[in-house]
């Protein structure tokens, strides 16, 4: 009957030890589901914040854009290439100015004109254009033609093709 007894307490702390390594196996498997989970979350949770600072540098931009419609009057291209020429010394340098057409579109009027402007040198050329691109008005350069000029080849003829956006 000791025998039995024996059996049965062995029996017994067997069952009760192999049930708590299958419940210990089963916690562990369930803990490295749940790391895997929260790496995953990690990760997106860096992509969201990476695309919200993103969004936030657009937004800010566009804001910019926003804002730069409403600062001036100025009422046509002709007007804005002036503001900027004059703005820079540069106005007599202008040699033409053509407008090349009008076409509207769902923010405004989009006004295109053909500047040319000669002997300017390196350093002029840069100051026109962080003037077109920081001007108090919607002026984008959509095509930029550089030639040294003949009488100077230290100076050159610049062909611009302006865009300027006048809001309804």
């Amino acid at each position: 009957m000791t025998d039995l007894l024996k059996n049965r307490r062995i029996i017994s702390f067997s069952a009760v030890l192999i049930s708590f390594l299958i419940l210990a196996a089963l916690g562990i498997k369930m803990l490295s589901s749940q790391t895997k989970e929260l790496h995953q979350l990690q990760e997106q949770r860096k992509e969201i914040a990476v695309l919200r600072d993103e969004f936030l540098s657009l937004q800010q931009k566009f804001q910019t854009v926003e804002n730069r419609k409403n600062l001036t009057n100025v009422q046509g291209v002709l007007q804005a290439v002036d503001e900027v020429f004059s703005s820079v010394g540069l106005k007599d340098k202008v040699k033409t100015v053509k407008n090349t057409g009008k076409r509207e579109t769902k923010d405004g009027i989009e006004e295109e004109a053909d500047v040319s402007v000669e002997k300017v040198t390196m350093n002029e050329m840069v100051n026109i254009f962080y003037r077109i691109d920081h001007a108090p008005m919607i002026l984008t350069i959509k095509k930029v033609t550089v030639k040294q000029s003949f009488e100077n080849p230290e100076l050159l003829n610049i062909t611009l093709m302006l865009s300027f956006l006048k809001t309804k």
